[in-house]
């Protein structure tokens, strides 16, 4: 088993996170997960150029909504800015993270050792067991050509999560002096799944991919009658019956398609920011005196802190076995229904 683990799992940690060194084996799927990595990165930007328009606006507004705000505001502050584009906290929290798990993935993968140990255990471990875990799901065909991009969304999901909920992310950063001590307006750091277009930009990314799986594996014909074909053997004026309603069902599934990456989003979105408001409401739940705060900000939060390192995996869980599985849904089809597509 454990040579198993070694030769198996060894090979794509090897093609997962160090393909600069082992181009040979899974060299498409290497450069796929190095672009989704720089999709994300850069996933926070295409809305930025808009909020700098009116940030001044935004500024003036939030600065007077601010001072009755309880909470995490909705929307992540500018910290800086390359050239013109600005940089939110929680956009710099998801550059820290992939370059944490990129820098970790090659040292666990720098000496591959036929019985691996310490990270080099952990990280095949995570990897092996999430390509059994999806290969369930997509099936053996499938799971090659999309383990790379439901691995890199689970592990990057799963560690942002968790980096969110760090000391210091939330409550280091610019403030000003107030009667119950220093109050923190602008954070420089921010979990990067409670800013919603970070869980946006992952939501499309899937739906662009979901798409191109769904015409390699159909066809466009295949695609289209996937949607609107009729399902069943019907004989018969029940044939043509069923075709009308099938027909009509098929609009129904574009709507549904076409809301996924906002119920994908939301989903993420609203979980990690009502865990992070839950925490910041029970920190402060007691204000005087000064040392009953001092205890009581560290204690109550820590039963709410446990639950959150639970919804944080499970969240990055759900967001995986979600889109493998609509993947999965519209890839996954009789041999004779390939055939039938294709021509």
């Amino acid at each position: 088993m454990r040579h198993f683990r070694a030769s198996f799992a060894g090979r794509l940690v090897s093609a997962l996170v160090k393909g600069c060194l082992d181009m040979g084996a899974f060299i498409g799927p290497m450069r796929l997960i190095k672009i989704t990595f720089l999709w994300l990165l850069l996933a926070g930007w295409p809305l930025g150029p808009l909020l700098a328009q009116n940030a001044t606006e935004l500024r003036t507004t939030a600065a007077k909504a601010e001072r009755h705000e309880e909470g995490l505001p909705t929307a992540a502050p500018t910290i800086f800015h390359i050239w013109k584009f600005p940089v939110t906290n929680s956009m710099l929290v998801t550059w820290i993270v992939a370059i944490l798990v990129i820098v970790f993935a090659q040292y666990s993968t720098r000496k591959m050792k036929d019985v691996p140990d310490g990270a080099q255990n952990f990280w095949e471990f995570l990897v092996e067991s999430l390509y059994l875990f999806l290969e369930e799901i997509v099936g053996s065909d499938l799971i090659q050509k999309t383990f790379w991009f439901f691995a890199t969304i689970f592990i990057f999901i799963f560690f942002t999560n968790w980096f969110g909920l760090l000391p210091g992310v939330g409550t280091l950063g610019w403030g000003h002096a107030t009667t119950n001590g220093f109050e923190v307006t602008e954070p420089w750091l921010r979990g990067g799944n409670a800013d919603l277009n970070m869980t946006f930009a992952m939501a499309m990314i899937f739906m662009v991919m979901w798409f191109i799986w769904a015409l390699q594996s159909n066809g466009i014909n295949g695609f289209i009658l996937h949607i609107f074909g009729p399902k069943g053997d019907s004989q018969g004026a029940l044939k043509y019956f069923m075709i009308l309603v099938f027909f009509l069902v098929g609009f129904i599934e574009v709507i549904s398609i076409a809301f996924r990456p906002i119920s994908l989003s939301f989903r993420l979105y609203g979980n990690v920011f009502a865990g992070e408001n839950l925490l910041d409401a029970m920190s402060n739940t007691v204000q005087h005196p000064a040392w009953a705060k001092a205890v009581f900000s560290v204690l109550l939060p820590i039963p709410f802190y446990l639950l959150e390192l639970l919804v944080g995996f499970v969240q990055a869980i759900v967001f995986m076995l979600l889109t493998a599985v609509f993947t999965g849904v519209i890839c996954m089809h009789d041999e004779e229904q390939a055939k039938a597509a294709h021509h």
